[in-house]
């Protein structure tokens, strides 16, 4: 692939990663084990953006983490709060909106059965996107 497409590529994987991210800390883990269980389901991301991304959702009040002792080594246990679930709840419902507008703009038959149609809050922020 060309250089311009596969920076497109990575640009549009980057911005699946929070929710990805999120996707997984229903259940507690650290660092390494949520990268092989992403990558376990299709979704490679470095260390060098994980662990940032992990203390930048923290930060935002959307993780909570502990340190473990009990292992052979010290980990670092990340887990969704209250907020972090509420925000994951909203960024799943934002994106099934996306996949169908998506869907919609591309022609694709059968999206996806019980998506949402696009919030108008979301039409409203791709049109100021675009202005930018």
């Amino acid at each position: 692939m060309s250089d311009p497409t596969q920076n497109l590529i990575s640009e549009l994987r980057r911005g699946t990663l929070v929710l990805s991210v999120l996707s997984q800390l229903q259940e507690q883990a650290y660092g390494y084990a949520l990268k092989e269980r992403l990558a376990e389901r299709g979704v490679e991301i470095e260390q060098g953006t994980l662990y940032p991304l992990l203390r930048r959702l923290e930060e935002q009040g959307l993780l909570q983490s502990e340190w473990s002792l009990t292992e052979s080594r010290p980990r670092r246990y990340y887990h969704l709060n209250a907020t972090g679930q509420a925000v994951l709840d909203t960024l799943t419902q934002e994106w099934q909106s996306m996949v169908a507008a998506m869907h919609r703009l591309l022609q694709i038959e059968n999206p996806c059965e019980g998506c949402p149609e696009p919030s108008q809050g979301s039409q409203k922020s791709y049109e100021n996107e675009e202005e930018k």
